[in-house]
């Protein structure tokens, strides 16, 4: 207890902000790069725009926005990570010792891992989720829309604490799991645990809460006549992850806290020494971490069906069997997570149970892989970026997949485990499947978002180069692993002939850079000619849901009148049989810009810096102030307003006439 009780600014002092060269140039450039955003918008006076507009909004669509702009924000920093990391392995060989420090290696591996797992893909995800789930089931809003405001910016306040780890002491260097005991206060006394703690735990429970808001958006306000079975497969793609996060993200938030405690208040859980078990903290990890990935992915295969029936112009194949297998993926996804320690001792028949779950979890994925095919077979294709994306995607996460069944067989996990060839197994369905599907699923849906479609030739050069990026980056890791090559490994011997390999995998994350080059570009290019590729009918695509029945981009109420649903695709139905929209328009009701939201986020983050810091009055300060803004927001009553027929018909003509 007496580390909670020192002096005013508890461990902070100014060694804080110490660091070596490498990590002073990216601090130095964060701020360069957040004072020029600063004096942009104080220069175009933006300012009250950008609070009024975005920063108290509860429009999904705008937060679904604000989500992938924080992914792709820190996309950036995890791939830097990577390049570093290669550029270290590449170069640091025998005598030479590259240009990191070992304990600097160790920081940047575990903020490539948590950064892209929890702040790129799942931004990635509650962003596209935000963005097509009301428009594809027909519904004006989110079931609690200050809910879903609340959790983005927990989401964004995690990701907050993870930058100011770079310019204000240090972030974690046990890995992005932070295994007992090297996590414990013993063996990492700084500050980069609880850094890794506090910014999973805050972003933790935005994404919970935004998975309870979800589930309750698509089995509660889907249109009259939209079954279960008629949705859209995104739509259950999501119901399938919103269902592991509401399960998994409990265990994650309760992890968390017990090895907060162990660092904080001198508690046992998981310190052996003392009674604990650090092997209880790797099975409620997994027990979370499994699932974790098929939260991810599910919404990616959501994606790919939607684009792969549009451009194929078919009907989805196995609608039915595609549903059983997200039911299947996800019971199953809670049955195979001690496969990641196979070598730790369960024993044989643990063992071989976890690896037949693992192979069984393979089949509702190929079932979905094939149903995918069968769709195209016979289809009128048109290779359109998206389709791109997906046919990448099914030769990486082909390649994948077979490398995870292998693993699967405890024997041959004995001998690859920790390995590279664990790596890159990882990276390819992560990259190959849930990278690869949201880049389809951006392409795919941003003339719904912003009205106009991307550049056709620039997005085609992106994929290319990531294909081929990826496919030099990680298969020679595949073969590093054979030969022994181990995880967190920042220098080796020049006689392993290991170099070689290193390098061909550095200049694969480089030819990656040069794709998201390609994507910048594209953006830039984009919206300068936005104007000659205009969305003007809503249906750029011509697609089958709901969403495409809007106009682009979607009004702030969706939908003027809510759409009928007689069958599953609603709209390619509508279109065939040239059905007329009912015209009465009445009075929508619109919830209200908050900036309790924010607030609430702000005293998040100041809750956590100062537990991180041992500040402890901070800390008191920040948990106050949470509960004051949720008692304030509880008795506010006037939370709504009513947008006149009126409005409605002047936003209607208005996007008439834009079109």
């Amino acid at each position: 207890m007496s580390i909670l009780f020192g002096n005013l600014l508890g461990r902070l002092n100014l060694e804080a902000f110490q660091h070596d060269k490498v990590a002073m140039g990216g601090v130095v450039g964060m701020t360069i790069a957040t004072l020029a955003v600063v004096a942009l918008l104080t220069y175009t006076k933006r300012w009250k725009w950008l609070w009024r507009e975005w920063l108290t909004t509860v429009d999904p669509k705008k937060i679904g926005v604000m989500y992938i702009l924080v992914a792709v924000l820190m996309l950036v920093k995890g791939l830097t990570d990577a390049a570093m990391m290669r550029a270290q392995q590449a170069t640091s060989v025998g005598n030479a010792h590259g240009f990191l420090t070992s304990d600097h290696f160790q920081q940047i591996f575990s903020a490539h891992g948590t950064v892209m797992i929890f702040f790129v893909a799942m931004g990635l995800m509650f962003g596209l989720i935000n963005l097509i789930v009301p428009l594809q089931i027909g519904a004006r809003d989110v079931a609690f829309p200050f809910l879903n405001a609340t959790s983005f910016w927990l989401f964004a306040a995690g990701m907050a604490l993870v930058n100011v780890s770079l310019a204000i002491g240090e972030f974690s260097a046990a890995g992005w799991l932070a295994y007992p005991p090297l996590s414990e206060l013993k063996y990492s006394p700084g500050v980069g645990i609880d850094y890794w703690i506090w910014s999973l735990q805050i972003a933790g429970i935005g994404s919970l809460l935004s998975g309870v808001n979800f589930l309750v958006t698509i089995l509660k306000m889907r249109r009259p006549g939209m079954s279960l079975m008629k949705m859209p497969m995104f739509c259950w793609s999501v119901v399938g992850s919103m269902l592991l996060v509401v399960f998994a993200f409990p265990v994650l938030t309760a992890t968390l806290a017990m090895l907060s405690l162990d660092r904080l208040m001198g508690m046992h859980f998981f310190t052996a020494e003392a009674g604990g078990n650090p092997m209880m903290y790797v099975n409620l990890i997994w027990a979370w971490g499994h699932p974790e990935v098929y939260i991810l992915i599910l919404p990616a295969f959501g994606a790919f069906s939607e684009i792969v029936s549009t451009f194929s112009r078919k009907r989805l194949f196995g609608y039915t069997s595609m549903v059983w297998a997200i039911g299947a993926i996800t019971v199953l996804s809670y049955l195979v997570w001690l496969h990641h320690f196979f070598t730790m001792g369960a024993g044989p028949n643990v063992n071989a149970f976890f690896g037949v779950m693992t192979m069984i979890i393979a089949v509702p994925t190929g079932v979905k892989i094939f149903n995918w095919l069968f769709t195209m077979y016979r289809g009128r294709i048109r290779i359109a970026t998206p389709m791109l994306w997906f046919l990448g995607f099914i030769v990486t996460f082909t390649i994948g997949g077979v490398a995870g069944v292998l693993m699967a067989v405890p024997a041959i996990d004995f001998q690859v485990h920790n390995s590279l060839f664990l790596v890159a197994h990882f990276h390819t369905m992560v990259i190959g499947g849930v990278v690869f599907g949201y880049m389809a699923a951006i392409t795919y849906w941003f003339p719904k978002v912003f009205g106009f479609t991307l550049n056709e030739r620039l997005g085609r050069y992106a994929f290319w180069c990531w294909f081929v990026g990826f496919l030099l980056a990680f298969i020679p890791l595949y073969i590093l692993g054979m030969m022994g090559a181990t995880r967190r490994l920042d220098h080796y011997d020049a006689s392993l002939g290991w170099q070689g390999l290193f390098i061909v995998s550095a200049v694969g994350v480089a030819v990656i850079l040069t794709g998201v080059g390609f994507q910048v570009l594209q953006f830039v290019v984009s919206i300068k000619h936005r104007k000659q590729n205009l969305d003007l009918t809503g249906d750029p695509w011509d697609g089958r849901t709901l969403e495409w029945s809007t106009t682009s981009p979607a009004p702030l109420y969706n939908f003027a009148t809510l759409p009928e649903v007689t069958e599953r695709d609603a709209w390619w139905a509508q279109k065939q049989s040239k059905s007329t929209k009912p015209t009465t328009i009445k009075p929508i009701v619109i919830p209200k810009n908050t900036p309790v939201g924010i607030l609430i986020a702000a005293a998040a983050f100041i809750t956590g810096f100062g537990l991180i810091w041992h500040i402890v009055w901070l800390g008191v300060i920040g948990a106050l102030g949470i509960i004051s803004l949720i008692i304030v927001r509880t008795l506010d009553d006037d939370t709504e307003y009513t947008l006149s027929v009126a409005e409605i018909n002047n936003i209607e003509k208005l996007s008439r006439s834009k079109a």
